[in-house]
């Protein structure tokens, strides 16, 4: 996910201050991984440089200025773009576990355990995020049934794996292999 665009989605909701859409985005998005308040900054001042946002006014005190932003319609056009483009299916093919599993395999490695163990992993996961869901709102159902549903892709792929391992195992035995 673009991190920059969707603070752009959220400060098309309206105007706020760096603060306000960090906290927006870390309870929308960044469950697992809060951004960092410079990230929101420099996106800010980004947007601020290519005319997507504007500053609307400063408020001086004690700190440093805060500063409240407002999307501009070109940084709506952008916000469109980004929400109605379709996101390149390659992206879902570049994965840790499928990486850490041909590495087991290239490397003469356990891969069938590097399996196991991430299904095992990803059961408590999914166990967890089924606890969440109970009586949440439906955008926080909506981002969990998201990463749910991800979750059972790869059970699905771990456990297609799997027979794959096997199928391998046994043509090697069958072979002679030492493998």
């Amino acid at each position: 996910m673009s991190t920059a665009h969707a603070l752009l989605g959220l400060l098309e909701q309206g105007p706020a201050y760096g603060y306000t859409l960090k906290r927006d985005y870390d309870e929308r998005f960044g469950h697992d991984k809060p951004l960092a308040y410079g990230q929101v900054y420099a996106s800010l001042a980004r947007f601020e440089k290519r005319g997507w946002a504007e500053e609307l006014e400063v408020e001086s005190g004690d700190g440093p200025d805060r500063k409240r932003y407002r999307i501009t319609p070109d940084g709506v056009g952008v916000v469109d773009g980004w929400v109605y483009e379709p996101q390149p299916p390659g992206v879902f093919a570049s994965s840790t576990l499928f990486a850490r599993v041909s590495v087991a395999l290239l490397s003469g490695r356990d891969a069938a355990r590097v399996l196991a163990d991430q299904r095992i992993s990803h059961l408590a996961r999914m166990r967890e995020l089924n606890r969440d869901r109970q009586g949440t709102p439906p955008a926080t159902q909506l981002a969990l049934t998201y990463e749910l549903s991800h979750l059972d892709a790869d059970l699905r792929w771990i456990e297609e794996a799997g027979v794959q391992l096997d199928l391998l195992r046994c043509g090697d035995a069958g072979e002679g292999s030492t493998r």
